[in-house]
């Protein structure tokens, strides 16, 4: 339920915004799960935060009730649960076998597996027979082709059914998936594809994006090039019904590798529970992107966890979320097959041909859970949009957003323009677990700025720089204890030492993530940017969240991007770069406007020394500000040496960077 009135301008940080009613409580999932603890376990819990603290105190215990109370299906059982504890090289239920696909494929009735919506197409339903059939004729298909249990198959594919039929096809075989989507050049797709050595090859003839079609049989013919260990390809049409395959030597049609008539029913492979599931990769932006490794059991428990009981899937419920093959968010999608849920995909620009595209799918889908990314809010509430009142989303229950931090005006501006009465579940989390691992709670309110709780079974803490453990303060974000999901390792790193090297430096035997995170004393979490574009000006330092939030709230500025050019044991100067509305321009008025407003609302310290205009801000190919890599440029290193380009969505945007670092070392 919504608490308290509307208000405009500025909603200070920890605003309650929303409390669920007795009605949501009684019928959300963890408290059954909570009832079932209590019934079979005898175990009693008098709030969220002390059923978190014992899910991170006692971890096999907790991991263990995960298993039994979503009914996993196992064909060995295990052994132990975790026979050591730390964080590096933990082992989780050994002598378990297991298949993800099959507990993904458990439903196999009428009821809509997935609806997909692309541009300029219509509405386009599987159900979970539907689904069940095809996976089997894929997976049969894939044997035919010799994929065995361990074997790489990869996808060139957008976010379409075929994605989700092509990965249930590879799990149940026990092979390993990995995913790009088309839109990526062939440099990234080849670093990444390249160190997995893949089998097969599934690839569309094209994509529409923005309106405009982009044909890719001959980027799909390259990319077979720099594969050596290809042994098929699987053409997917879909820019066209009758793509020129011809153009292309030697590859097989979807259509008859998906006939299932005459195929033998679906079976699956029994692995070991840290056997491959998939690979996921870090943004690249500088050398090789890491091959992240993670198995069929942890990210079986996790996502049954996190979708379950943290944003509260069931099996009638539509949950959609706006991504791409190559974002973590469309594993993580597609897992809530895991609960009977049906998953809505969306193919296309999520603002064309106008922002509300996305907001009609709701509506046109009748979609109970909107997933998206807090760029897109933002963008919506700028634009004076009010989707509450131009769409019916009377069945909308529950909005997530992640990818960035969410500023406090925006959670606003979904109780003021989506619906009064939602969960607004900010989430965050990474690629690296493939989870977020600090997000929403069905029982807990909503405060304006604020990630609900720490997820059960992460010890999450915000760590000070002697490595201490600290509440209400901004510190480092670190996992103390093990989580099933964490990477089984990375791909080609034989020994762990990249692994370690990634996340276990700063603090030895801790998991450092990268982000600055305040954990309050009501058990709620803000995060305020990544920990290595830290602005530090005299002493005090800040994340750049803060900074956005200020600068980006003027109707003049579309986006911005600050960078402190300090280094170690040296001030540097502050340079904050905007891109302003059409017709808009960077005058002398406007720039006062920025400094005072920064002055005011955030400190004399962090007004910035430089103000410049700039057509676009650098982002990576799944949408993050650039701000490490454009430090390093106007530091004196080339592009190239800061960013690979192919890690890049707008590789030009960088001009303006490496001029500027030119005119500066002058």
């Amino acid at each position: 339920m919504a608490c308290g009135p509307s208000q405009s301008g500025q909603v200070q940080e920890g605003t309650l915004l929303w409390q669920p009613s007795e009605r949501d409580r009684e019928r959300a999932n963890l408290t059954r799960y909570l009832r079932w603890l209590n019934a079979v376990k005898g175990l009693s819990f008098t709030s969220y935060e002390d059923l978190w603290r014992w899910s991170v105190t006692e971890l096999e215990a907790f991991w263990a009730t995960i298993w039994e109370f979503f009914q996993i299906i196992a064909h060995r059982p295990y052994t132990e649960i975790l026979p050591r504890r730390g964080v590096i090289g933990a082992r989780w239920f050994p002598g378990a076998e297991i298949n993800y696909a099959e507990h993904a494929l458990r439903r196999r009735d009428a009821h809509p597996a997935l609806i997909f919506r692309g541009e300029r197409r219509h509405l386009r339903t599987l159900t979970y027979a539907d689904l069940c059939r095809q996976t089997a004729a894929v997976a049969a298909g894939l044997a035919e082709m010799g994929v065995r249990r361990g074997d790489r198959v990869v996808a060139y594919m957008p976010n379409i059914p075929e994605a989700v039929v092509a990965f249930l096809a590879t799990a149940s075989l026990g092979a390993v998936w990995s995913s790009c989507p088309p839109e990526f050049g062939i440099r990234s797709v080849v670093d990444r594809f390249r160190q997995i050595e893949p089998k097969v090859l599934f690839a569309v003839d094209g994509y529409r994006y923005g309106g405009q079609p982009h044909d890719r049989l001959e980027a799909v013919e390259e990319l077979r090039s720099h594969l050596p260990t290809l042994e098929a390809t699987v053409l997917v049409p879909y820019l066209s019904e009758s793509p020129a395959a011809g153009s292309l030597s030697a590859v097989r049609m979807w259509s008859a590798l998906a006939d299932y008539s005459g195929r033998p029913d679906l079976r699956f492979e029994a692995v070991p529970f840290d056997h491959p599931l998939w690979v996921l990769y870090s943004s690249g932006t500088t050398g090789l992107p890491k091959a992240i490794v993670q198995g069929h059991g942890g990210i079986l428990l996790e996502h049954l966890k996190a979708l379950s009981l943290h944003l509260d899937l069931g099996a009638e419920d539509r949950f959609f979320w706006f991504t791409t093959t190559g974002w973590m968010m469309w594993n993580f999608l597609i897992s809530a097959l895991l609960l009977g849920t049906t998953i809505v995909l969306y193919d296309g620009s999520p603002a064309y041909p106008t922002i509300r595209v996305l907001w009609k799918l709701a509506e046109e889908t009748g979609m109970t859970y909107f997933g998206t990314s807090a760029p897109f809010l933002t963008a919506c509430m700028k634009t004076g949009y009010s989707p509450g009142r131009e769409q019916d989303l009377s069945r909308l229950r529950a909005l997530g957003s992640t990818g960035a931090p969410l500023v406090p005006e925006a959670f606003r501006w979904v109780y003021d323009n989506v619906n009064a009465d939602i969960l607004l579940g900010s989430c965050s989390g990474g690629t690296d677990l493939c989870t977020a691992f600090v997000l929403s709670c069905p029982l807990l309110p909503v405060r304006a700025g604020e990630i609900q709780c720490r997820g059960l079974g992460a010890k999450v803490e915000a760590f000070d720089v002697s490595g201490r453990p600290v509440l209400d303060e901004v510190g480092e974000l670190v996992i103390t204890e093990p989580l099933p999901s964490m990477p089984v390792c990375f791909w080609n790193d034989p020994d762990g030492d990249r692994y370690r090297s990634s996340y276990f430096e700063v603090f030895p035997g801790v998991w450092r993530h990268g982000d600055w995170i305040k954990i309050t004393s009501r058990g709620s979490c803000v995060i305020y940017g990544r920990s290595d574009a830290t602005l530090n000006r005299a002493g005090v330092r800040m994340g750049t969240s803060e900074f956005y939030r200020v600068v980006e709230e003027l109707p003049e500025v579309l986006d911005c991007l600050v960078v402190d050019t300090g280094q170690l044991n040296h001030e540097g100067r502050l340079l904050l770069f905007v891109v302003l509305r059409d017709g808009r321009s960077l005058d002398d008025t406007l720039k006062a406007r920025i400094r005072e407003r920064l002055r005011a609302e955030l400190s004399p310290r962090h007004v910035p020394d430089e103000i410049y205009a700039i057509p676009e801000v650098p982002r990576t190919l799944n949408g993050k500000k650039l701000e490490v890599p454009v430090k390093r440029i106007l530091h004196g290193a080339s592009a190239e040496e800061a960013v690979s380009a192919d890690a890049m969505s707008n590789p030009a945007a960088l001009r303006f960077f490496v001029d500027l670092g030119r005119r500066l070392a002058g």
